[in-house]
């Protein structure tokens, strides 16, 4: 067990009844009558009672629902992430509380020792699993936690003493960490998403460098350089007198500290000492965008003290996580790759390039996040054969692309669908030998699904069928 902190925290409100709100609240609830003397759950308007609720009261905890408002006085309020801070709901709790705080925030404070994080818009997930593989493989003992899926206060009271957390970041979740330090933490982009939420480019920016603010001494911050609110970012970082890892898949970097591609080849330099890791033909994962992860990685691992031959190896090893650009069948030469974690323009303009330009059957579309589409109809009509697009987005992105096909001259061709199921019918009847139907929307998902997951297994489910009904067609020739 490794929550080291015993200090008395009084009275806790915790706002959102969703699966951060459940387990910041039976933690804390397991604190009392010692360290915590009330818990207190805001559920929100949309809350109701349910089995879920019930459990909670057994377990000592206040339960408040259907509402938005909150009345008392709490020495502590556990946002979860999903609660804007420009939010009435969040204003209320402010108004009541001596602090508010993320869930990170909590497990940090109660198990401050041996974090590392990842944060940026797209990336995140790839590189926290490609760094705990990592660490995993070199025979460390390490867990990917935080916005992956695997929450921080979950396993706080249960990792091991000399255990490490790898925890993708997001920008909710550093916006209220005011004291989280990891170790060593990356960067590696930062572009337009979620603008709704923080309210402004800046607000969101300024919530992803959070994750060096408490950084110092005998830390390292990993910062790519391949944008300009990341190089932004890295100036302030040095002028902190915070050691910096500079991070590109565009260009070699000199310094001491730098992670970049060369000739085809994975190079790492630490305290100046240069490290050749790998080829960028030895990864499983494709793209550029995951040179940038696996260099990020390994930066991580090095200062780690694991040495380059086994992270070497473990690169090798790795294999595409779900969701992201996870291969998921091949019939008749068309290949299917699932991309539904592509939420965002720029994470689908990364997704192209791991494909030959003019092989790509591309789908397109979801919950319309109201994004500038110029920048990815540009890369579609450079890289895409085919776009189909689909959803509530739908109708904006096939104006968007037939716009920029006309003005470049793009042979791309447009096919609109209402639905995904319609859109993979359109992308199979499209599709030629040597094309690979990817789904990479650029959207969220909750015009048609619950998440990103759910909209990439009916990909997986429909590539499944897809294949199968062509290996059956093919056995009976």
């Amino acid at each position: 067990m490794t929550c080291t902190n015993t200090a008395h925290i009084g009275n806790v409100c915790v706002l959102g009844i969703g699966k951060t709100g459940e387990a910041a609240c039976r933690y804390l609830s397991g604190l009392m009558p010692g360290r915590v003397d009330s818990v207190t759950l805001f559920g929100g308007v949309n809350s109701r009672e349910s089995e879920q609720t019930r459990a909670l009261g057994a377990a000592g905890v206040r339960c408040v629902l259907g509402t938005e408002e909150v009345e008392g006085e709490f020495d502590l309020a556990v946002v979860s992430p999903g609660i804007p801070e420009t939010s009435a709901f969040y204003r209320a709790a402010a108004a009541c509380s001596a602090e508010v705080i993320s869930e990170v925030e909590l497990a940090f404070r109660e198990s401050p020792a041996n974090w590392l994080a990842v944060t940026g818009t797209n990336g995140k997930t790839t590189t926290t699993s490609l760094t705990t593989h990592l660490l995993s493989e070199a025979g460390l003992s390490a867990e990917s936690v935080g916005n992956i899926g695997v929450l921080c206060i979950e396993e706080a009271a249960s990792r091991p003493y000399d255990g490490w957390f790898v925890a993708e970041l997001s920008s909710f979740q550093l916006a209220s960490s005011p004291t989280l330090r990891p170790h060593a933490a990356v960067l590696l982009n930062v572009t337009p998403d979620h603008i709704e939420w923080h309210g402004s480019m800046e607000a969101y920016a300024a919530a992803k460098e959070k994750v060096f603010a408490n950084m110092g001494t005998g830390d390292l911050a990993v910062v790519s350089v391949d944008d300009d609110w990341c190089r932004d970012v890295a100036v302030r970082c040095s002028g902190r007198g915070l050691r910096v890892c500079e991070l590109s898949v565009e260009r070699e970097l000199g310094g001491p500290d730098a992670a970049f591609e060369r000739g085809g080849r994975l190079v790492v330099r630490l305290g100046g000492v240069e490290h050749d890791i790998c080829s960028v033909d030895d990864l499983r994962i494709r793209g550029s965008h995951n040179w940038e992860n696996a260099l990020a990685a390994s930066a991580l691992a090095l200062f780690m003290g694991i040495d380059a031959e086994k992270i070497a190896s473990g690169l090798a090893t790795f294999s595409p996580i779900e969701h992201r650009i996870e291969p998921c069948g091949e019939a008749a030469g068309i290949h299917f790759v699932n991309d539904s974690k592509a939420t965002n323009t720029d994470s689908v303009e990364k997704a192209l390039t791991a494909f030959d330009a003019g092989t790509v059957v591309v789908l397109l579309g979801g919950h319309d996040k109201g994004t500038d589409l110029a920048s990815l109809s540009r890369a579609c009509c450079a890289r895409a054969r085919v776009a189909v697009c689909f959803g509530e987005a739908g109708p904006r992105m096939a104006a968007s692309l037939k716009d920029e096909a006309a003005a470049s001259g793009s042979a791309l061709e447009i096919v609109c669908a209402d639905h995904l199921r319609d859109a993979f019918a359109a992308a199979c009847a499209e599709a030629r030998e040597g094309d690979t139907v990817l789904l990479s929307p650029a959207c969220s998902s909750f015009d048609e699904f619950s998440n990103m997951a759910e909209r990439g297994r009916l990909f997986k489910s429909l590539a499944t069928d897809y294949c199968r009904a062509h290996d059956a067609s093919g056995a009976g020739e």
